[in-house]
């Protein structure tokens, strides 16, 4: 067994075998549409990048097969997919269920499920994502009984697959936006409950219980009433009042100031763990981002791009996740990375021809040495 768990997002949208993609991806492709047609927006910038496995469907079993091999073999050992429910429906779900599910070695990987329980709106639509990329498509939020359709789906479709990651003997389910969360149930308290209810239906389907983990953003106002602000908190209080059990990041955009190199964006990564470690009674995972630079969803430029993201910085911070973990008594000694395949958002270990295989590389150099 691996002395580290070493986890990295994934963003199951390149693939086209989703119907409802078509509406944003029109060569059936998914989002790997929008890396092919990239270009460079300015003298210097490093796009395009072109992915070295080339535009392949991670829906298809064997691609997934080949995938998991070559993570597994760089001490990247658990994958969070990112899941989505839109319009009373799962959206995305064949990367999941047809590729890593139908992959003949996936018992080399173990798998949980982040739920991006954010709007949809017009951004992966690069036609329409400079003009109105936050025209709403389908609210993240859902009513009770919606959530108890999306918590039934995840217990019985996914929590007793032998390679779902659980702590404890607990699944491992992590909840992105906390903020549409409690507005679609209406409320701290009835979010409390709702979550007390999923934990029961964990505990009914023969699990000892359910760990809740929470996306950290930067420490903000959460409304806590659901309908106006005449109740609000900080982050920190909502997650003691809500029950979670662990909290980690998803990105550095998410807390700091990425327009700059990225050793001076470490030093504020470091500064944001040690205020978490102050300010949450909860167990935190450390989490590092290889990148941001999401000009190729738009045909202008988009400022706010991370620089000297180079495999030798970046394992500068690997080493820095390392060294929290081996410092902190954590019930297991996880990481999150984003990510797997972000390429939109330029943060992605999947080798390209910038780099090869440099990001992979300096993951097996930390955490398998």
């Amino acid at each position: 067994m691996a002395k580290y768990d070493v986890a990295a997002y994934i963003w199951p949208s390149y693939t086209g075998d989703e119907p409802r993609s078509r509406m944003f991806w029109r060569e059936g492709m998914g989002e790997w549409q929008s890396v092919k047609n990239a270009v460079s927006k300015f003298k210097g910038h490093d796009w395009p990048r072109r992915p070295l496995w080339g535009y392949v469907n991670e829906a298809d079993p064997y691609v997934m097969q080949m995938e998991i091999d070559a993570a597994a073999d760089h001490g990247v050992n658990v994958f969070i997919y990112d899941w989505y429910w839109y319009d009373g429906r799962p959206f995305l779900e064949q990367c999941l269920d047809h590729g890593f599910l139908g992959a003949k070695n996936n018992s080399r990987m173990r798998f949980y499920l982040m739920w991006a329980n954010h709007d949809a709106n017009h951004l992966w639509n690069i036609d329409l994502s400079d003009s109105n990329g936050s025209t709403v498509i389908w609210r993240g939020s859902v009513s009770r009984s919606e959530f108890e359709n999306v918590a039934h789906r995840v217990i019985e479709r996914y929590f007793f697959h032998p390679c779902y990651y659980k702590i404890d003997g607990c699944p491992v389910f992590m909840l992105y936006d906390l903020q549409n969360l409690i507005r679609g149930l209406g409320g701290v308290e009835n979010t409390r409950r709702a979550l007390d209810w999923f934990r029961e239906e964990t505990v009914r389907a023969g699990f000892p219980g359910l760990h809740l983990q929470l996306t950290a953003w930067r420490e903000t106002s959460v409304n806590l009433s659901g309908v106006d602000a005449s109740a609000s908190g900080t982050t920190s209080a909502a997650t003691q009042l809500l029950g979670f059990d662990s909290i980690t990041n998803y990105q550095f955009v998410h807390f700091t100031n990425i327009d700059r190199p990225y050793p001076e964006i470490l030093a504020d990564v470091a500064a944001e763990w040690k205020r978490i470690d102050a300010e949450y009674s909860v167990p935190y995972f450390p989490h590092i981002s290889l990148g941001w630079d999401n000009n190729p969803r738009y045909r202008g430029f988009r400022p706010g791009i991370m620089r000297e993201t180079t495999p030798e910085n970046i394992e500068r911070g690997l080493r820095m996740a390392k060294e929290y973990i081996d410092t902190h008594s954590l019930p297991v000694p996880l990481m999150t990375i984003n990510s797997w395949n972000e390429w939109t958002e330029t943060s992605y270990l999947e080798p390209d021809s910038l780099n090869g295989y440099g990001y992979l590389e300096a993951v097996r150099r930390v955490f398998s040495e």
